[in-house]
């Protein structure tokens, strides 16, 4: 499965603030921001249906750690 980046537009504010609860609940930013996606999906599926595709969003989709350096 390929892992994508994406980029985003963000008030400092708001990364701020995202940064604490990640922080607060023991996660890296990018990981809380997967979390809420990943919530967001299943909300979306639960009311509207299934969205066609092989990733459930109860799935932890990480990328691999880069070897050596």
């Amino acid at each position: 499965m390929a892992v994508k980046s994406v980029s985003i537009r963000i008030e400092e504010e708001m990364l701020e603030k995202i940064g604490y609860v990640a922080d607060y609940e023991g996660r890296s930013v990018n990981s809380h921001i997967l979390v809420l996606i990943r919530e967001s999906i299943a909300k979306f599926e639960a009311d509207q249906g299934v969205i066609e595709g092989a990733i459930s969003p109860d799935v932890n989709v990480k990328p691999p750690r880069k070897q050596g350096g």
